[in-house]
């Protein structure tokens, strides 16, 4: 008989997941943990395959952190090895890896960011080139032959690009088998990932048998859309919102969201009870304005990852911007000189570079022609015009992004 506690426990883990394979398992491990008072391993991988880490990575992470506070150790991996082979999954195209020198430099952001949401007390972080580097020649062959190609084509995206005569190389079949291979060397006794992981996980548990070892309960979590609603969250789409970006972009950016959007965000991002989440649901289908339960989540996520003041400051900045069309109170100043401008004058791209606002020409030129930019109260949607601009002027790029004009000595207007 599962105990009332053990009971309560898988309650709180299945919240917001997709699949447990299988819950049955999970009881049994759960059940002689408590018995032993041993923590159960639970694993999860990273393939430092970009440097920041955004809302989307972290809805694993606070998976984790629950089964850390049930008293559970984390184990997480950061895919050195394996991010310089690239992950597959739901590609329809070969990956490009990563070098050396890229992997180690995006590793050392993750270990900074995910401190953010787990326990440093229970949580091991390991690098799996650490046991994947020394398998020799004779090591890597021995993997191989734990798994079929038959078994390997099962999988939906190998299949499709299969079948439209796109190339798949062997490295590719290589990575389930790595990831499978991380299980068994950490000892892992649950595992936790992405839906788009699923394939991966479960073959993970067939390598764990291969090796003779219990296999891993496997729980995956839904991927969190965008604040477009429509696409996964993706820094290269532009979609996304950092766990490291200022508190007032945090809190723009999740008001910026769908009324929709906010109730899953609330399911997949929140620490606040289910009942208190479905009351808050219940009241806005009844006719209350959900602005104010957007606000509750924005506070609740900018605080979070940034700091009490942090969110309170955002909020007021929000509050004087968008909803009493304000300019904020003391906007950073942007320093001129004559040097910088043509015949009076500054274009529009050279004034938002200056700024600090875009990383490059390009992306200054795309941000114009959106109508993203404004002097003053005017837009400015030509980017090849020239902006005749004095001192007091206020840029604005977006919603969020304010400059003041100040002219430096002697070209002072």
């Amino acid at each position: 008989m599962i105990s009332p506690d053990i009971k309560q426990a898988i309650e709180i883990l299945k919240r917001g997941s997709v699949s447990v394979v299988s819950e049955a398992e999970l009881a049994a491990k759960l059940q002689a943990s408590a018995k032993s008072g041993k923590p159960l391993r639970i694993k999860y991988g990273a393939d430092p395959s970009a440097p920041d880490i955004h809302l989307g990575h972290t809805v694993p992470l606070s998976k984790l952190r629950q089964f850390q506070d049930l008293g559970h150790q984390v184990v997480f991996i950061i895919g050195d090895f394996t991010a310089m082979v690239g992950d597959p999954s739901g590609r329809s195209s070969t990956r490009k890896a990563l070098t050396r020198e890229e992997v180690t430099a995006n590793a050392r952001t993750y270990q900074e960011q995910v401190f953010k949401i787990l326990d440093p007390a229970r949580t091991e972080v390991v690098y799996n080139s650490s046991w994947l580097a020394p398998l020799n020649f004779a090591g890597v062959l021995d993997l191989a032959s734990r798994y079929t190609v038959a078994r390997m084509l099962e999988r939906d995206d190998f299949q499709k690009r299969y079948r439209a005569g796109l190339p798949i190389s062997v490295l590719e079949f290589l990575y389930p088998l790595m990831q499978g291979y991380d299980s068994v060397a950490v000892k892992a006794d649950v595992e936790i990932g992405g839906t788009d992981q699923t394939f991966n996980l479960l073959v993970a548990r067939d390598i764990q048998k291969e090796y003779g070892a219990p296999p891993q309960v496997i729980l995956t979590l839904p991927l969190l859309e965008g604040t477009d609603g429509t696409q996964k969250m993706s820094k290269s789409i532009g979609n996304y919102i950092g766990v490291s970006e200022d508190p007032r972009e945090i809190y723009g950016k999740v008001m910026s969201i769908s009324d929709s959007l906010m109730w899953r965000y609330y399911e997949l991002l929140s620490r606040l009870p289910g009942e208190e989440i479905a009351r808050g649901r219940e009241e806005c289908s009844r006719g209350m304005n959900p602005m104010e339960w957007k606000k509750k989540l924005a506070r609740e996520l900018t605080e979070r990852f940034s700091s009490p003041e942090g969110a309170r400051a955002a909020e007021e900045h929000f509050i004087c911007v968008h909803q009493s069309k304000n300019i904020p109170h003391n906007v950073e100043d942007l320093v001129l000189a004559e040097a910088d401008l043509k015949g009076g004058g500054i274009s529009p791209v050279a004034l938002l570079r200056k700024a600090n606002f875009v990383a490059s020409n390009s992306e200054a030129r795309r941000k114009i022609l959106e109508g993203a930019m404004a002097l003053n109260a005017a837009r400015v949607t030509q980017p090849d015009d020239m902006l005749m601009v004095k001192d007091g002027d206020i840029l604005r790029l977006g919603k969020r992004k304010f400059k003041k004009i100040v002219f430096s000595a002697p070209g002072k207007k």
